[in-house]
């Protein structure tokens, strides 16, 4: 049995099956309006193939004094005429119809397959950054995927009928096909080549587009204005898109000379085929404008055909080719778990040799990590930048999984714990956390989602965080918009938006683990230890609480002010735990932590 391919290492897969899992996706999301668009676009081909034949038969009952002849030939235009416009606005009604709704289906897709993906590795990995940022280009306009086949179709079935009317004649005819397959050869290959000089240049243009968003957004605006960057900004933007344009516009035109030449072939033997009708055949009159128009159809049916096939290969099913690709990757990761999240922890929570290196890098960033975390205990890990701390944490979160090793949670590895249930018991809060721009309550609420609309949840959240003040100060309060972008929205410090993400990391009332990593280097010294003391004191009282559930509570922080507080304080440096201990014992011994408590002591005095 062949073995698999790993979509994290390879490339996109086959277009063909990709374009056909997508077609599925869009039958799943709507099994009525897929049929019904595609049979309108065949049924809209058929009207304006026949006019050749008609045009043929009006002149052979002209020719012939065959009045019933020109009587059928002239009902056959006008039919054709009126239902070509019919099935026209028809196709294009419901055409637009199953697109606005497949759309929806297809953004949500994309959304639920990156929100199913259980780590953020591939956040970190410079090739699928660049995959996800096309994707999310062209996933708002995938739906055009659709309609773009079901018109290939229509004009290869309009290609079909006009061959067969062209062999009428005589079947050497049906050679013009023969010379125009250079003409669909080119068409696509010339979009692949195109797309694959794109691609390798997707940094660049990444590049120009975040120089953009620098020059011309809010967030850097001060900063650009008082270091007078501007101008820099703009000629390195410049310079990055002609490093994405140069290589592009050099495929395009390489690619351009060899579509021309396969169009002169075509026109060659098109001209030869009116000349063997007219010389070689002594064809009728009717005949040879069959030939004439047919010819001239057949031309224009597959310069359509192979423009059509041109934007699936080029576009359409590059996209569905990076969909079908996060599909097979979020299929990859999807765990294997058997076991479920404990309710309470009863032995707490173990590092056994736990070395992990971030993807696309050499250099690990925990080598060997060997700990134990105690149920109900408050622990403090600290350590110079760079040194694993915030690392340690999301191994814990399980957005990355160990290289080596494993962690243990009541002697159970974590990897077979079901990571959403996991997440259920934990909370917390992050320095690098995110700004959701939506009603105060609801940027607090997100935090526990079955709470969403709990006000009396919401307010103790922002209670336990020392919030109340930002809350306070915004205008409607709770119901304030936060952001100036949107409608009656207000601008927010750094500070305040840090609050209401620590409000939010405290919204689960009873997580088995509360992380706390550095949320409060916004806020000033004296103002983070209050907060850090009223909740190690609340942790502390609540020991029965936590003697019920184990409740472990993780504080990282460069302030060894706040973290003596701490039962169980953790030192990393270099990637390993150089030292735990509690503060006195690690004061005693007069090693790494002692000296950096010393000279941070020192710096306060």
């Amino acid at each position: 049995m062949p073995r698999r391919k790993d979509p994290r290492r390879d490339d996109l897969p086959p277009a063909f099956s990709s374009m056909w899992r997508a077609l599925k996706r869009a039958y799943y999301a709507e099994p009525r309006l897929l049929p019904v668009s595609f049979g309108l676009s065949l049924l809209a081909a058929l009207p304006d193939a026949l006019l050749a034949l008609w045009m043929k038969l009006l002149v052979d009952g002209v020719e012939r004094h065959q009045r019933n002849l020109v009587m059928a030939a002239g009902a056959g235009l006008a039919v054709s005429a009126v239902a070509t416009w019919f099935l026209k606005v028809t196709s294009d009604r419901a055409q637009r119809r199953f697109r606005d709704r497949v759309a929806v289906a297809l953004e949500s897709h994309v959304a639920g397959l990156q929100a199913s993906v259980s780590t953020i590795a591939h956040h970190e990995r410079p090739e699928f950054v660049d995959r996800l940022a096309m994707l999310r280009d062209q996933v708002f306009v995938l739906d055009h995927m659709y309609i773009s086949l079901f018109s290939t179709c229509g004009w290869i079935l309009r290609l079909g009928v006009t061959v067969v009317l062209l062999m009428s004649i005589h079947p050497v005819l049906a050679l013009l096909v023969v010379f125009a397959l250079p003409t669909v050869f080119t068409s696509t290959w010339r979009p692949g080549v195109e797309r694959e000089v794109q691609e390798r240049a997707v940094p660049a243009i990444r590049l120009a587009a975040h120089l953009f968003n620098t020059a011309t957004t809010a967030p850097a605006g001060k900063e650009v204005r008082v270091t007078g960057i501007g101008d820099q900004l703009v000629r390195q933007r410049r310079e990055a898109w002609e490093r994405w344009y140069r290589p592009v516009a050099a495929a395009r035109w390489g690619t351009a000379l060899w579509h021309t030449l396969a169009w002169a072939i075509f026109g060659a033997g098109y001209v030869g085929a009116v000349v063997f009708v007219s010389s070689v055949l002594k064809a009728s009159p009717g005949n040879v404008l069959l030939v004439l128009a047919a010819g001239a159809r057949l031309s224009a049916y597959i310069g359509a055909t192979v423009g059509e096939i041109g934007f699936l290969r080029g576009f359409w099913l590059d996209g569905s080719r990076r969909m079908a690709w996060l599909e097979d990757y979020a299929a990859s990761l999807v765990e294997h778990a058997d076991a479920p999240a404990p309710e309470r922890l009863k032995d707490g929570i173990r590092f056994e040799h736990v070395s992990f290196t971030y993807p696309g890098t050499a250099r690990r960033v925990l080598d060997d990590v060997n700990l134990e975390l105690k149920p109900g205990a408050v622990v403090a890990i600290v350590g110079e930048n760079g040194a694993g701390k915030s690392t340690l944490v999301k191994l814990l979160c399980r957005l990355y999984q160990p290289d080596q090793g494993r962690i243990l949670i009541d002697g159970v590895d974590l990897a077979r714990i079901r990571a959403g249930e996991w997440r259920l018991r934990i909370a917390g809060a992050f320095q690098d956390f995110f700004r959701f721009e939506f009603r105060a309550r609801q940027s607090v609420s997100v935090g526990d989602v079955p709470r969403l609309d709990d006000q009396p949840a919401v307010l103790a959240a922002v209670e336990r965080a020392g919030a109340g003040d930002v809350v306070e100060r915004l205008a409607s309060g709770l119901e304030t918009q936060l952001g100036t972008t949107w409608p009656q929205g207000v601008e927010v410090s750094f500070g305040q938006w840090q609050k209401l993400a620590l409000a939010r990391g405290f919204m689960r009332d009873r997580p088995l683990l509360l992380v706390l990593d550095e949320p409060t280097a916004a806020l000033d010294a004296e103002t983070e230890h209050a907060l850090f003391e009223r909740y190690a004191a609340v942790a502390r009282g609540g020991k029965q609480d936590n003697a019920t559930d184990g409740r472990i509570t993780i504080l990282v922080s460069h302030r060894f002010s706040t973290v003596r507080m701490a039962e169980l304080i953790v030192v990393l440096d270099g990637a390993r735990v150089v030292e735990a201990g509690t503060h006195e014992e690690l004061m005693a011994k007069g090693g790494q932590y002692a000296e950096l408590y010393g000279i941070q002591a020192a710096a306060y005095r």
